[in-house]
């Protein structure tokens, strides 16, 4: 069946978007629409939107669902770029005529677990209410998909990382787009000294967090050397190169307590470190210009044997002595790491000009 009819109602909402609701069945929705799973093409951009599914939750709703007296009050969200057409409009309804003969246009939005858990229950009967909307293209649509998802507790990594596929959006979820597209050329880009290490939706395997190297980048960028990096021309390009350079620094400097190194086997990767090494580049940059990764890493060896990345004890002074994986990622605890580490290098930069 290439052809669906129903009869919707058609809410007055938006001047320039129009929203109806109809009753469908599971099977049905399947043909007209599907979840586009996020995920990244061969050359490194982003595909889809959608999170993977969460087995656990589809399982119970399942369960729910496989109950006589079940009931699903709540609408699953489909967003069509073609391929609908709306007609007869009376006293706000109207009908509805989804064609699907040469492709399927709707995409769902919201709902992908409930209509997952629905799919695996083929003798339940079951109706569920179908909110659509009309989208002219799928950058659109990535942008509804944001503003529909952004209340609720859809992991906040997954919204992040379609950021940078999107324009147009408020200015409190645009201020981190920025962060966003350097951390997805830090991950995806062969030059990256970072590549394919940052945890993302589209990289499960990684191992450091991109919501942590995002907050690297907007700490910069709130009150450090990328704040006017940013403004100048090729800006972006500046700030991706000096967060590119610095991490190089440090993975030459401590190898060992980087490569092949996990959160649990090293605090240089864990978010904690992460965060205390931003202070470091700072730090750096502003009292010596630092900008390229020779010029961090002369810095950073003043760290050598002052660090308890993966073993031994943090010696803080004033009796203050922590195991080195005690570190967590609270503000407390990479504020005091981040303090400490800077005023080592002060100290050993101090104990150099005294000898000269």
């Amino acid at each position: 069946m290439s052809t669906f009819v129903y009869t919707a109602l058609v809410p007055k909402q938006s001047n320039s978007q129009m929203v109806f609701t109809f009753c469908a069945k599971v099977s049905e929705i399947f043909s007209f629409a599907f979840i586009d799973r996020i995920g990244r093409t061969s050359g490194g951009g982003v595909t889809g939107f959608q999170r993977p599914q969460v087995a656990n939750h589809i399982k119970e709703i399942r369960e729910y669902l496989a109950r006589e007296d079940s009931i699903l009050p709540n609408s699953v969200v489909v967003a069509f770029t073609d391929g609908v057409s709306l007609d007869n409009f009376s006293n706000g309804l109207a009908q509805i005529t989804i064609n699907t003969k040469d492709k399927c246009f709707g995409y769902i939005v919201d709902g992908q677990q409930r209509l997952s858990a629905l799919s695996g229950l083929p003798d339940r009967d079951f109706q569920v209410l179908v909110t659509g909307f009309l989208c002219s293209n799928e950058d659109e649509l990535r942008k509804q998909f944001i503003l529909i998802n952004n209340t609720k507790p859809l992991p906040k990594s997954l919204i992040y990382e379609l950021l940078p596929t999107v324009d147009g959006l408020p200015d409190r979820i645009s201020s981190r787009r920025i962060a966003a597209t350097i951390v997805e050329r830090l991950n995806y880009e062969g030059g990256s000294v970072l590549q394919g290490t940052i945890k993302m939706h589209t990289n499960p395997l990684g191992v450091i967090q991109d919501t942590v190297i995002q907050k690297f980048i907007m700490m910069s960028l709130s009150d450090g050397v990328m704040r006017e990096l940013v403004s100048q021309d090729n800006g972006m390009e500046k700030c991706y190169s000096i967060t590119n350079s610095f991490f190089k620094a440090v993975k030459k400097v401590f190898p060992e307590a980087w490569e092949n190194k996990t959160p649990k086997t090293s605090r240089l990767v864990h978010s904690a470190g992460i965060i205390a090494m931003a202070f470091v580049m700072e730090y750096l940059h502003n009292a010596t210009g630092a900008s390229k990764s020779s010029d961090f890493a002369e810095g950073i060896k003043k760290l050598k044997g002052k660090t308890a990345w993966t073993e031994g004890y943090w010696e803080f002074g004033h009796d203050n002595r922590r195991p080195w994986n005690g570190l967590q990622f609270v503000p407390r605890d990479y504020l005091e790491l981040g303090q400490y580490l800077v005023k080592v290098i002060k100290t050993a930069q101090n104990i150099d000009i005294a000898s000269t």
